[in-house]
């Protein structure tokens, strides 16, 4: 979004009498007086390039506040016939599938059947009253982020020779907001919004019926900010680690709401108790296992409204008992001061991420590359899908990331494998946010906004 004044021509002879307010020109009316009162806090566009504040020693600046915070709002548009987005130089996307209702996140069964859950937000009343929240809503609206729920999981199998997948069913249905799946043994799990669930498994199933059974529940309610929550299941099949997000900004609702939030859990599988692994994690969503080390890496987003510049997301390997800083503190110990009363002790403790990845990048899914599909420069390493922030000006995210590892560690600066998902007018035609890696090897993307799964592997 520019700082910059925008002129509509009227046509020749057209009547200059206002138009009546219709139910739909409402929301249309409110997004202006939104996009109206971001560009009145002109002069909030970032000083530095996005790529400063990625690395293991990002640029962090001081803070900036002002009366509005930076917004940019890219509509979503969806693709337009025959494109695409645009992959790194000796790699090829297709489309797996497209036509998809929200495609959020994804799992790789051992088959090689790729799952597909299609998953909107619940909705939250407590977060939608008064004026800010329904021009919030609006603005999510814009940018493609809010929808009634398709609730489900959809399976796609093999792949021919244009890249698609040969069939497409439903997986399992009835689910409430889901996102996290795993496979253990004779089971398949999902982390809907509110719960972890349970449903019997047989490999090679194209769907399941059977009725779930709750394994724990997950903190939800009438104010649920971040919904998403992700599922890893432990190696030894014992445990799933599961990702629960922050219930605000930062804490601006008191601690009492972010009661076993802004973490990532243990949950015994034989008890379904559950205990926390790590905390202070404003948003961890994309969770894996690195393939050398064996250590649990987690991608975050942190908080907003605190300019352009910072703080940068990041994606860090998750120390058991490790405290992270939220909503105290960002990126170790650099203080948030509009969180009161403050933690000294807390700050005092909080760990460095591993690896910042841009302010305001949103960055969701997390994968480690493997098999031989992409040419070698792309087989060691992390990708990530960053699905693009409302508070940085201009844009940050809208692409996927590969970070390179060596001995279990990041090793370079990051690449892009898959960008242009803005059109020239700055709308969106996708956004990235799960990513997988299939059997063959290749680089699988969720795109929800764009309603398609695209796959990236070497050019022919």
């Amino acid at each position: 979004m520019r700082c910059e004044r925008v002129r509509r021509r009227a046509k020749p002879g057209a009547l200059t009498t206002p138009a009546p307010l219709t139910p739909r020109l409402i929301p249309t009316l409110l997004i202006t007086m939104l996009v109206t009162l971001s560009l009145a806090a002109c002069g909030g566009s970032a000083r530095l390039p996005v790529e400063a504040g990625m690395g293991e020693h990002p640029a962090i600046p001081a803070p900036t506040r002002s009366w509005l915070p930076s917004v940019a709002l890219p509509r979503a548009i969806g693709w337009p016939a025959g494109t695409t987005p645009r992959a790194a130089a000796g790699l090829r996307v297709t489309r797996l599938a497209a036509g998809l209702a929200h495609p959020r996140w994804l799992y790789v069964l051992p088959n090689g059947d790729v799952l597909v859950a299609e998953s909107f937000g619940p909705g939250s009343a407590a977060d939608q009253k008064g004026l800010f929240g329904a021009l919030s809503r609006l603005a999510m609206q814009r940018v493609g982020s809010v929808g009634v729920s398709a609730d489900r999981i959809t399976l796609l199998r093999g792949v021919d020779g244009s890249g698609a997948a040969i069939t497409r069913s439903v997986f399992l249905s009835g689910l409430h907001s889901p996102i996290g799946m795993a496979r253990v043994g004779e089971n398949f799990y999902v982390a809907n919004t509110d719960a972890v669930m349970k449903f019997p498994y047989h490999g090679g199933e194209v769907s399941i019926t059977a009725p779930g059974e709750k394994v724990t529940a997950l903190p939800a309610g009438a104010r649920n900010h971040h919904w998403t929550k992700n599922l890893l299941a432990s190696r030894d099949g014992t445990k799933l680690y599961v990702s629960v997000g922050s219930n605000s900004n930062v804490a601006e609702n008191g601690m009492a709401a972010e009661f076993e939030r802004a973490c990532v859990w243990e949950v015994d599988l034989a008890t379904g108790h559950h205990r926390i692994y790590a905390s202070g994690l404003r948003n961890p969503v994309g969770m894996a296992w690195e393939p050398h080390g064996g250590a649990l890496w987690t991608v975050v987003n942190e908080r907003d409204e605190l300019g352009n510049d910072v703080p940068p997301d990041y994606m860090t390997a998750v120390q058991d008992g490790g405290f992270y800083g939220w909503p105290y503190s960002y990126f170790g110990q650099h203080v948030d001061a509009r969180v009161t009363p403050a933690r000294t002790d807390l700050v005092a403790r909080a760990l460095v991420p591993d690896y910042a990845l841009g302010p305001h990048t949103a960055s969701l899914g997390l994968t480690f590359a493997s098999g031989d599909a992409l040419p070698p420069p792309w087989r060691e390493g992390a990708f990530v899908g960053q699905h693009g922030s409302w508070n940085r000006r201009p844009v940050s995210g809208y692409q996927v990331l590969f970070i390179p590892f060596r001995n279990g560690r990041p090793a370079g600066s990051p690449r892009v494998v898959l960008d242009g998902f803005l059109n020239a007018d700055g709308e969106a035609m996708g956004r990235p946010a799960g990513v997988a890696m299939d059997a063959q090897g290749a680089l699988l993307v969720a795109d929800d906004v764009g309603g398609t799964v695209w796959r990236v592997s070497a050019a022919r």
